[in-house]
């Protein structure tokens, strides 16, 4: 008796993509709003949650540690089960976070619900892989850059909306709100996103989602509580440690299994090693001018070099930087689909160092902060869009999910980074005022020095990044047929080039 062979698997058909791309750039916006939603109530939280300040910095710690563990599994789990279906179940644990939160008063429910908001962001990655699967090549490269870039425009818009809410309302009212933003995106993205057929197939790698999260969570805690702790304390180098030797463990594990969470071969290869490195210091760039300008601006006059405005005002000035994002986004687009995406992830780093450049001689005037962060604005743009195509660009279709949703976490890693070293920056070189110790001029400018030096590595590291492949070349492409029924997953898998 002779067997049938495998049907091919064929692509999904294309689909104009209009709505798509409103829908899931909505909901990168949206999650990535949850970076800057409780910046408003940091002064307070201490007051509000009843405890010390010590311990409500974990309102955002846990964020970050959510964020970064649940951005790559739920990327393998969409690339396993189907995209769309993670996408949603990140919008509802985002949702879930938020109920969580705005139900409660006390430090707990604050910490389990910012943990749960954070597994939010992995709607981005997966939003990005969806873009691959069921958009026409003509409209790929633009919507990639606008998804990409909602991480920045989400954090820059919701900074003056929270302060908003935060100043006028009760501050559980935050919480309802990004509640019901996130319901309405999870049920837009279920009426109006389709499902892509395309699977990684294997099964769910559970021992390296633990071994990958033991790892990452001892890594973030010592950069995020490094400062509370002290650098060279016993917990603080323990926890380095152990983020050493668990993710080297793990690593072995990943590369001795046929299906592996990450696959690290195809993660070692030049371009997305590269890119992804490039990506850690985009994010330590971006978030430095989130923590620096803001200060800056509410900064009392008294001091020479304050700008002296409320918190509202204070987030209408930085809220242009994420109006030039979205409109800088296509300009990205292009540019990749003419010199490739390596060409728009270079421009990006130089217009970044060239906004921390001008932050130096403008830092004094109200215009002039706005004029530098609308720049460096531009320059995040460019570079954010560019790295989804330079991943997709390297890896296989049934694995862009996971490639994005660790490319993600990479920007987690230099935004925590840039927490801990501005952190350091801005408390050790400070003015006293009365008796209030506040960051000093000198600390501001060291500050800006080491962004736009930041930047400039970036550029270096982009140069190294092999070749030149124009974003057309980042479809959807194909896929090929089924491997035989007798064929094993590893060797089903490409190839490490």
């Amino acid at each position: 008796m002779t067997s049938t062979p495998p049907h091919p698997v064929t692509a999904p058909p294309r689909r104009p993509g209009g709505a798509i791309i409103g829908v899931l750039a909505c909901a990168g916006i949206v999650v990535s709003l949850m970076q800057t939603l409780i910046v408003p109530l940091i002064p307070n939280l201490p007051h509000l949650l009843h405890s010390s300040a010590a311990n409500t910095s974990w309102a955002i710690t846990a964020t970050l540690l959510a964020a970064a563990v649940a951005t790559p599994v739920l990327g393998r789990l969409g690339d396993m089960f189907g995209k769309r279906r993670m996408l949603v179940a990140s919008l509802l644990l985002l949702v879930a976070g938020s109920l969580v939160s705005a139900l409660g008063s006390s430090l707990a429910s604050m910490i389990v619900g910012r943990a749960l908001q954070g597994c939010g962001m992995a709607v981005v990655p997966l939003g990005i892989s969806v873009m691959r699967d069921e958009l026409p090549p003509e409209k790929l490269g633009s919507a990639m850059a606008l998804m990409s870039s909602s991480l920045g425009i989400g954090g820059a818009l919701g900074l003056p909306a929270a302060a908003t809410i935060a100043q006028h309302s009760d501050w559980h009212m935050l919480f309802w709100t990004s509640g019901a933003l996130g319901a309405a995106v999870a049920v837009l993205v279920v009426a109006v996103v389709p499902e892509s057929p395309l699977r990684a197939g294997g099964s769910f790698d559970v021992i390296g989602a633990a071994g990958l999260s033991a790892g990452l969570l001892c890594l973030l805690l010592g950069i995020s509580k490094g400062g509370d702790w002290g650098w060279g304390s016993g917990t603080t180098l323990g926890m380095f440690a152990a983020a050493a030797a668990v993710l080297a463990v793990w690593a072995w594990w990943e590369l001795r299994r046929p299906a592996p969470l990450v696959d690290l071969r195809t993660t070692m290869r030049r371009q997305v090693l590269l890119t992804n490195v490039a990506s850690i210091v985009v994010g330590f760039a971006m978030y430095a001018m989130s923590l620096i300008v803001p200060q800056l601006l509410e900064l009392p006059k008294a001091t020479g070099y304050g700008l002296g405005r409320s918190m509202v005002a204070a987030g209408l000035v930085v809220a242009p930087s994420g109006l030039v994002m979205m409109a800088v986004s296509p300009l990205s687009a292009r540019l990749s689909a003419a010199r490739g995406p390596k060409a728009s992830l270079l421009t990006g780093a130089l217009v970044i160092a060239l906004g921390y450049g001008l932050a130096l001689p403008l830092m004094h005037h109200v215009w002039g902060v706005l004029l530098f962060s609308s720049v460096i604005g531009a320059g995040i743009a460019f570079a954010y869009a560019a790295m989804p195509a330079l991943i997709m660009s390297a890896v296989p279709p049934s694995e862009t999910a996971a490639a994005n949703g660790l490319n993600t976490l990479m920007r987690s890693i230099g935004t925590s980074t840039s927490a801990a070293v501005m952190g350091v920056v801005l408390s050790h070189l400070t003015i006293r005022l009365g008796p209030v110790t506040l960051p000093s001029a000198h600390g501001f400018r060291v500050g800006f020095v080491i962004g736009g030096g930041v930047a400039l590595l970036a550029a270096l590291l982009t140069l190294a990044i092999p070749g030149r492949k124009p974003a057309s070349t980042v479809t959807a492409a194909v896929p090929q047929p089924a491997a035989p029924a007798a064929e094993s997953p590893a060797d089903a898998r490409p190839a490490a080039t």
